[in-house]
């Protein structure tokens, strides 16, 4: 009765990382597309004592070239990651298998195979990835030919056989093969010597009259005596081009490695004798691995309980944003948001608001400023704020900075406790050194930040602040509440070269370039002063319809953001409207962001649920952002800021309203004097 041969299959093995580099790539990169991504596996096998060989992928199977280390012996591969877990159910297994399979074959006849023999390696994974909850089902193949029937002759190992010397030198023409040759190569036995060709060198000179000198070898994936199933490919390679082989025997090498002492031996090596089949093997293939219960059926891995919770937070934040450009926003630039710096003047209701919204647009980096502590009515309207703050009567901007970074780890979240100067507030002797300091600190905080967000109670403390934007040139964002009633809106960008740019808008609308944009104070033709004088309880506090907060926040990000999105930047059109029956905006729209138009100001109405969207242009006697106030404060810096603090009336003088007002005086006399003569 025929002896026939039995064989060995891999196992495999993922290093999380393989894990972790698909997710990187199926966000960022393979997004919706299921084509096969070509990968790397490896295997070495210098333990005795292990059966069954493993196959190892990790990140660097993503690479373009093979990590060749001297012991790795390449595998080829390919990962099909399904979209959705029935897909992964439905897929059909026996056509998957036999396509790798039907690829092999013609990899061996247009003579691929010759030229890289490790190409006979080859596997695939069959995945999906539940990217929220960190699942991974998988299912490795192993393609190799079913119906290869060969009997087993003699064996005998390889130091049983040949001389020391002749294996030493066998073992050092081995070490001298690149990668991929070692996996499939020949052995001459000539005049008392071993001689190793590869493939492409010695296949075609072999002949049925001198077949018997050369010896068929394959890097073994079991260290046991047992060939790995791959033989059967290789057997496939020979008997395609050695027909002559058919039904006939042939010497074999199962090549292992081992150790003896601090040295590697190729001397446990098993010279096999083997009689070969006939050609005609047919097309079916198998090698699907079998899982943990020794069941036809994929695998689990689990890394949510093997991944940081910090890592796995930072990951989870990204998934939600990432998801936008697989279908619906591909060309958005989420590392542009990711990366900008914000700063918060003001931690109340407006300053949680948009620190929880900027968290959720990925926002890593946030620093609130803020005067006061905690009080016992903020918690319930201010989401940052615990009863225990309230307590603790933390300062606003810590308590902010520390809960933001409870929600997210990932965040870098600092709270800065400071008074911000406000014209009109008279700055004395004993307050001088303090005052300039606060001036000195809040200038360093909006230059080292990318975009400044104006979000404090009063009119006046929004004055500093909106000159220190316009002389860094950065991006400003104004919110500002009534009862219910809200305003948004960004700053234009300081140029004294004022130019327009026209676009083409939509039925409703029409655009002023960023550059002649007006900022908080171009409106007003009075400086400010201080509002907190002569005013009653509910007169100091925002009194707000609880949501106001939340809608006012939610669009000073999102207007942001797209300002982000722009081209331009901050100089980014600004869409205004111009009737009350603005068209509806379905198509791409000239001078917008990926997110759409960019407006310079969005006012609400929540009494009638309203809301429109009116510009302002640059108020060339601003006293905020206009070219003389800019200058002024770069010509005279904290000396002119101490005038403004003491007197408001100084930024009217500088500006010309007072004179302007003076006129409007005269033109009120002589009217009411021409009505007298009538």
């Amino acid at each position: 009765m025929a002896n026939n041969l039995t064989y060995v299959q891999l196992s495999s093995c993922v290093n999380p990382s393989f894990w972790n580099k698909l997710t990187e790539l199926k966000l960022n990169v393979d997004k919706l597309d299921e084509a096969s991504r070509n990968i790397w596996g490896y295997f070495t096998n210098l333990n005795k004592d292990c059966v069954n060989s493993i196959l190892e992928v990790d990140s660097t199977s993503y690479n373009e070239n093979f990590n060749d280390q001297k012991l790795y012996i390449p595998f080829h591969g390919k990962i099909l990651n399904k979209n959705t877990i029935e897909q992964f159910k439905e897929c059909n297994k026996t056509d998957l298998i036999n396509l790798e399979g039907k690829t092999l074959l013609e990899s061996i006849k247009n003579g691929e195979v010759i030229k890289d023999p490790s190409l006979l390696n080859v596997f695939s994974i069959l995945c999906f990835a539940d990217l929220k909850k960190y699942h991974y089902y998988y299912w490795f193949s192993f393609p190799v030919l079913k119906d290869v029937i060969i009997e087993k002759g003699e064996e005998i190992f390889l130091s049983n056989k040949f001389t020391t010397e002749n294996i030493y030198k066998l073992y050092n023409d081995f070490s001298a093969l690149t990668a991929n040759q070692k996996s499939y190569f020949i052995v001459e036995y000539a005049s008392d010597e071993l001689k190793l060709h590869k493939l492409e060198d010695k296949l075609n000179y072999i002949t049925f009259e001198n077949h018997t000198q050369y010896y068929f070898a394959f890097y073994n994936i079991s260290s046991n005596n047992i060939p790995g199933s791959q033989l059967r490919n290789y057997v496939a390679l020979i008997l395609h081009y050695c027909p002559f082989l058919e039904e006939e025997t042939q010497n074999f090498i199962a090549f292992i490695l081992s150790r003896e002492g601090s040295k590697v031996t190729c001397k446990d090596s098993t010279v096999f004798e083997l009689k070969l089949p006939k050609a005609d093997h047919g097309q079916n293939w198998v090698g699907w691995e079998k899982n943990e219960r020794d069941k036809m059926g994929p695998k689990l891995a689990n890394m949510k309980n093997t991944l940081d919770p910090n890592k796995l937070a930072d990951d989870a934040v990204d998934l939600n944003l990432k998801l936008m450009k697989w279908r619906i926003m591909p060309n958005i630039d989420l590392e542009i948001v990711k990366n900008s710096k914000c700063l918060l003047l003001g931690s109340g209701t407006l300053g949680c608001s948009v620190a929880r919204t900027l968290l959720a647009w990925g926002v890593r980096i946030i620093t609130f400023v803020d005067n006061s502590t905690v009080s016992f009515s903020n918690p319930v309207r201010q989401s940052l704020f615990t009863f225990q703050d309230s307590v603790d009567m933390k300062p606003k901007s810590k308590a902010a900075a520390d809960n933001l970074k409870k929600i997210f780890p990932g965040v870098i979240a600092t709270g800065h406790q400071l008074n911000i100067p406000m014209p009109g507030h008279s700055v004395g002797e004993s307050m001088l050194e303090q005052v300039r300091e606060n001036v000195k600190k809040l200038d360093n905080l909006i230059e080292e930040n990318d975009i400044i967000f104006l979000l404090m109670d009063s009119r006046e403390s929004r004055w500093l602040p909106t000159l220190l934007g316009s002389h860094h040139n950065k991006i400003v964002i104004n919110a500002a509440l009534g009862f219910d009633t809200y305003l948004v809106m960004r700053h234009g960008t300081f140029n004294e070269n004022l130019t327009e740019t026209h676009s083409t808008c939509p039925e409703g609308f029409r655009t002023i370039s960023g550059n002649r944009l007006g900022c908080y104070f171009c409106n007003d033709i009075t400086a400010p002063g201080n509002s907190m004088k002569d005013r009653t309880l509910d007169q100091q506090c925002t009194v707000t319809r609880p949501g106001v907060s939340q809608i006012a926040g939610a669009l000073a990000v999102e207007l942001a953001v797209s300002v982000l999105q722009h081209s331009q930047r901050n100089s980014a059109p600004a869409f205004y409207q111009i009737t009350n029956k603005a068209a509806e905006l379905g198509c791409e729209i000239e001078n917008q962001c990926v997110l759409g138009l960019i407006p310079h100001t969005v006012r609400g109405f929540l009494s009638s649920f309203n809301q429109v969207l009116p510009a302002t242009e640059k108020f060339k006697q601003c006293v905020a952002c206009s070219t003389t106030v800019v200058e002024e404060y770069r010509k005279n810096g904290f000396e002119f800021l101490l005038q403004v603090f003491n007197s408001s009336k100084f930024l009217e003088d500088l500006t010309g309203l007072s004179e302007m007002f003076k006129e409007t005086e005269c033109v009120d006399v002589w009217d009411l004097s021409d009505d007298e003569d009538e």
